[in-house]
């Protein structure tokens, strides 16, 4: 409904008109770009058994945190559970429900819901939990025992390809956090902090925005609005923002164990050779990130983030640090010239397009026929998949970079035993012992490192590999 001004000065009026029990979106990604005084006042109203619809919690004491602290969430609905351990706790003793879902799905069920469609078929997590069901979404108090399993999802094929039905999600309220609006309720967000709010403003029957700078309408020009004030029902500005780090990351050497640096070097620096001029290409977390400085001065390429970002830079240095500008693992970056941003549906519309040349992610486990598993150990371990179903599932070639065992047990299988993140998508798999290729549907040998041997290779490896004829070294 059109009001005279969507600006509104004592928030909690509004925020205390949600209801126990209800579906609240909420933006951000990480601790970047959420909505941290909504947050606050809904800690402070008490309203409880809320399912919370948004990437990831927060942290343990900031953010959504602090409402699974005070035992607020019944449900969350994200992509990722990452680093916040109580959040885990609560999941796996049976205090919390979870439904995980790929991190580009959840931003277009998001967007889908807001733009009036009830589903949408994605290749994005077939032959996974994802789509067969079985996963826990609540466990019985004290864990271990699944109270209530994730039901399978219909699938059909187009042009021979298989896809899963994801039902789209609109929510009670979503809690948005923008740099600017306008009286009208038009909003801008700044650089990275733009995220998942994009999406989720569109998909609630009240929206409501917390801003850190409110200008008369016509003070912004019409092409600069990242979102008209239709979505937008208030908008608020607190007296003040903490809008904390993460993980502040400087462009300086980091300091690792001799070992495990000469490894990761050698996985990396091998890894490089893959990349050419002119690539598109997305880098997980941990190893991937050491890319850049491996990559020959005269190969150009565009880094991709998933949570919306095309031409990252290198870490900042001391004092350049911008809490609303970071890397799909959460740590500050700087941009390049020519880079853009954009919201987390766009960002995986990219990814799920088929319009990156090249992705490199770690992973727990790799199969002979390229099946890999990096996202859960049932029961002991819930990280969650974030973006990496939708990676591997895009069609754009997919390497994995990683160490060939864990403590002597292998990683390299005949078959995966953690549940999979993506089936047959592995192109290729660097450790610092073997390079692999997918030939005929199957992982072979086609280097060995220097320092290694095919022996040694054979007994780290947990299936009867191929070799191919011109066995090369790296």
């Amino acid at each position: 409904m059109l009001h005279a001004s969507k600006i509104i000065k004592n928030p909690k009026d509004i925020l205390s008109k949600i209801k126990n029990g209800s579906t609240i979106l909420c933006g951000g990604f990480g601790l970047c770009g959420i909505p941290e005084n909504s947050i606050n006042y809904l800690r402070e109203l008490g309203v409880k058994d809320l399912t919370i619809v948004s990437n990831n919690a927060g942290i343990n004491d900031w953010g959504l945190g602090i409402l699974l602290q005070s035992k607020q969430i019944k449900r969350m609905i994200s992509s990722y559970v990452g680093e916040n351990a109580e959040f885990e706790r609560q999941y796996l003793n049976g205090e919390l429900e979870l439904e995980l879902v790929p991190q580009g799905t959840l931003a277009e069920k998001c967007r889908a819901g807001g733009h009036g469609i009830p589903a949408f078929y994605t290749a994005t997590g077939y032959g996974t939990l994802v789509q067969t069901g079985g996963f826990p979404i609540k466990y019985k108090l004290g864990g271990k025992v699944p109270e209530i399993l994730s039901e399978a999802k219909p699938t059909k094929q187009f042009s021979g390809r298989n896809y899963v039905l994801e039902e789209s999600i609109f929510g009670d309220y979503a809690l948005i956090k923008a740099h600017k609006a306008d009286t009208k309720g038009n909003l801008v967000f700044n650089y990275t902090a733009r995220n998942f709010n994009q999406d989720m403003v569109q998909a609630a029957r009240t929206t409501i925005v917390e801003v850190e700078e409110i200008v008369e309408a016509g003070t912004l020009r019409p092409d600069e609005i990242h979102v008209p004030g239709v979505y937008v029902d208030y908008v608020y500005q607190p007296d003040k923002f903490y809008k904390k780090f993460e993980k502040i990351t400087y462009n300086e050497p980091v300091t690792n164990s001799k070992k495990d640096t000469v490894k990761r070097d050698k996985i990396i620096k091998r890894a490089a050779q893959e990349v050419k001029n002119g690539m598109y290409v997305n880098l997980g977390i941990g190893i991937p990130t050491l890319l850049p400085q491996f990559i020959d001065p005269s190969i150009k390429i565009e880094l991709q983030s998933e949570n919306g970002v095309l031409g990252l830079g290198p870490y900042p240095n001391r004092g350049q640090e911008n809490p609303d500008l970071i890397n799909a693992g959460k740590e500050t970056i700087t941009l390049i010239p020519g880079s853009s941003i954009f919201s987390s549906s766009q960002s995986f519309g990219i990814i799920r397009g088929g319009h990156l040349d090249l992705t490199i992610l770690g992973a727990m486990q790799v199969a002979r026929n390229g099946d890999i598993a990096n996202w859960i150990i049932p029961g002991k371990l819930v990280k969650g998949m974030g973006g990496a179903m939708d990676l591997v599932s895009s069609g754009s070639k997919v390497m994995v970079v990683m160490e060939h065992t864990a403590k002597g047990a292998h990683k390299i299988l005949e078959q995966c035993s953690l549940p999979k993140t993506g089936e047959q998508v592995v192109d290729m798999l660097v450790t610092e012992l073997a390079v692999f290729q997918k030939l005929d549907g199957e992982l072979r040998l086609i280097e060995v490192a220097k320092e290694s041997s095919l022996e040694e290779v054979r007994q780290a490896t947990g299936f009867q590999f191929k070799v191919v004829d011109n066995l090369g070294q790296f």
